[in-house]
């Protein structure tokens, strides 16, 4: 072969490199990616309707257009719970907590805390069952605009027994015996699915 014969091949093989397949690349693995969530809910709060999202109990402390999304996500290394609210009262300390039943007509039809490990006594306020770690907590202090963003990651996992709302309550939660998850007042609930 002549020098440049060699050479028309050697461009046509590069250009034919450099050019695009018709066969489209291997998706990308999934499994990398951030798991989907186990549970998810929120919405307007509103007054309770058997199938509201997001019932208000105090229209004082969560005013009318307030808003809040919670998302659980389950991973093998435990779970991560992430609490968006928006148009609450500014500036304020709030606390939310996720709990074992659905929300209802009034704020205890949630009843207790969900936990990991469940305190045998109820209401549960001994610290080595009413805490950030053996419950999900996601306390959280509103911004100028009344939105704020909590987060909570537990090093255990979800099982057929799952939290079914998250409350709000009116102020922070208490971490003393005898006190301790304590948080005043169920202002307002979100139903977890």
């Amino acid at each position: 072969m002549s020098a440049r014969t060699l050479s028309i091949l050697a461009t046509a093989l590069l250009l034919a490199g450099c050019g695009q397949s018709d066969t489209p690349p291997a998706a990308e693995s999934q499994s990398s990616s951030a798991p989907a969530p186990a549970l998810r809910g929120g919405g307007t709060f509103a007054k309770f309707a058997p199938d509201g999202a997001a019932t208000v109990y105090n229209a004082e402390l969560l005013p009318a257009g307030s808003a809040a999304e919670a998302v659980v996500t389950a991973a093998d290394t435990g779970v991560r719970t992430e609490l968006k609210v928006t148009g609450l009262l500014p500036n304020r300390a709030y606390g939310a907590h996720a709990h074992v039943k659905p929300c209802g007509e009034k704020g205890d039809a949630a009843g207790p805390h969900f936990q990991d490990k469940a305190d045998p006594v109820t209401p549960s306020v001994d610290p080595a069952y009413a805490n950030a770690k053996n419950e999900i907590w996601l306390d959280f202090t509103t911004d100028a605009t009344g939105g704020a963003t909590a987060t909570s990651t537990v090093d255990w996992k979800l099982t057929d027994r799952k939290p079914a709302s998250v409350v709000i309550h009116e102020k922070a939660t208490q971490t003393h015996a005898g006190h301790a998850g304590t948080a005043g007042a169920r202002l307002g609930c979100i139903i977890l699915k």
